[in-house]
Parts: C-alpha cells; sequence; structure tokens
C-alpha cells in the first residue's frame, strides 16, 4: 500500500537504520517492558522494538491509513491504537509503566512533551523521543542559555535528560528542512512536589511571556496583595527568567500554590 506523507500531521518517516539500532540500544528493551510507541508512521522502527520481544506493545497513530498498513505488517504481534494521542483518556495509562518511544511530529512535538510531563496518571520507565533539534537544543538547556525556557522546566521537573545522538534530514523521507535530535529521559527518584502540575504550565508562561523583561513584572502579577520575599528564593528583582533554575521556578509554584489556598 503506497504511503503518501500528510505535511498537515508533520509526517516525516524514520528511515536510517543506523539511527534506529542507536535508539533501540539506548532503549535496553526488556522482556518485562511495556513499550508505548507514539506514531509509529510505516513501521520502521516498530519493526525493531518487536525484535527486542517485550512484554507488550502498543502504538498510537492517529492516521487510518498507517493503521491499516501496521495492522498487515505486524498483525497481533503489536496493540494499534487509531486515535489522537491528546485524546486518549487518563486510565489508560492508570496502573502501567511505560518505556516510550517517539519520533514525534515537529508542529506538535512540544505539546506531546508537555503533555506526557503533565500527566498525574502516567508512570514511565524511561522515553526515547526525536524532535526537531532546535526544540531539543531548548529541553537540555542550561539556566543563563538564550535556549533556555518552559519547555527546559517542564522537562527537568520530572526527568534527566540528556542527548543520544543528532539525526540528518536524510536520515527521514521525505527529507525535512532541518536537522533532528533524539533524546533521553530518565524519571528523577525525587520529583519536587507540586499541588497541581498546571501551575508549572501556568507560572513559566507569565514568566517567559517577557523573557527579556525583569523577573519584577511577572511576580507581580502572579503575587497581587503579597510581598514576595525574594531573599527567600535567592533571587534578585532584576534577573531574567532565564537565570532562575528549574528548582527556584518548582518553589515559586509551592509559595503561589500555598496562597491560592
Amino acid at each position: 500500500m503506497p504511503v503518501n506523507p500528510k505535511k498537515s500531521l508533520g509526517q516525516n518517516f524514520l528511515s536510517d537504520n543506523n539511527i534506529i539500532k542507536k535508539i533501540i540500544n539506548v532503549s535496553k528493551i526488556s522482556s518485562n517492558d511495556v513499550v508505548l510507541e507514539i506514531g509509529p508512521g510505516t513501521g520502521n522502527l516498530t519493526k525493531f522494538i518487536i525484535s527486542q520481544k517485550p512484554k507488550k506493545i502498543i502504538v498510537i497513530e492517529k492516521d487510518q491509513n498507517l493503521a491499516n498498513i501496521l495492522k498487515k505488517q505486524f498483525s497481533n504481534k503489536i496493540e494499534i491504537i487509531t486515535n489522537d494521542i491528546f485524546k486518549m483518556p487518563n486510565d489508560f495509562y492508570s496502573g502501567k509503566k511505560f518505556l516510550i518511544l517517539g519520533n514525534l511530529p515537529y508542529n506538535i512535538s512540544t505539546k506531546i512533551l508537555t503533555n506526557l510531563c503533565l500527566n498525574d496518571h502516567l508512570s514511565v520507565s524511561k522515553m526515547i523521543l526525536m524532535f526537531q533539534k532546535e526544540v531539543a537544543e531548548r529541553i537540555i538547556a542550561d539556566t543563563h542559555s538564550k535556549e533556555y525556557g518552559r519547555i527546559t522546566i517542564l522537562s527537568k521537573w520530572k526527568f534527566d535528560v540528556k542527548k543520544v545522538t543528532d539525526v540528518k534530514p536524510n536520515s527521514f523521507f521525505p527529507k525535512p528542512k532541518v536537522d533532528s535530535m533524539v533524546l533521553e529521559f530518565i524519571p528523577k527518584k525525587k520529583i519536587h512536589k507540586v499541588k497541581d502540575p498546571k501551575n508549572i504550565k501556568k507560572i513559566t508562561k507569565i514568566f517567559f511571556n517577557q523573557r527579556r523583561k525583569m523577573i519584577k513584572r511577572p511576580i507581580n502579577l502572579l503575587f497581587k496583595n503579597y510581598q514576595f520575599d525574594y531573599k527567600k528564593f535567592n533571587i534578585i528583582p532584576s534577573d531574567r527568567p532565564q537565570n532562575i533554575d528549574v528548582d527556584r521556578y518548582l518553589e515559586i509554584v509551592n509559595e503561589y500554590e500555598s496562597l491560592e489556598s
């Protein structure tokens, strides 16, 4: 069955076996793993996942045409869910631990990652995900760098993130116009507790809406009618959003939540 990649779905299929093998090697799939592949496309990576003999393989593929191809190709070796990743119910994630793999569509990759990070029902052993290189550099960015931002904080709240490999356009069909990067996400042993993860999203949005401005303005927006204690957080009003590390942001979220309740 011929495949015409859909630009509207950001479809660029990974076709380079060397890159696929690197992803498989770093995944360290065992016979106990339940592997969740997001956007399997034509099944190039899926085929290698099957060869590792995990306990179960679930793939989420929005495109019905591709889901049909996967069904013909792999039959009962995988469970195929034809759905939008953003419409998956919470009970799908509950009570399971996933090893998540995915060549994420560029146009929604940050939204997918944000949802995975904020999902209270999701438990993972590891995630190996592909992003546009520019997005990946924002995810792994250090404090004080121009790449450091909201997606850095959301990712590093729950995960230790590191680069696996760069990926050139000729590793895909069709070739994208940009380079890509594979990242490995390992869950942190100790996660900073917040009452509502959505507050991380909300607060970082307020800070990074004007990333070149001093933090005094977002602080005043968040803490109206309250004398915010900058010294308590070891920050100063003239700091910029990219000068504040992940732990400080999470402490600010805690402060915000304590005043809300």
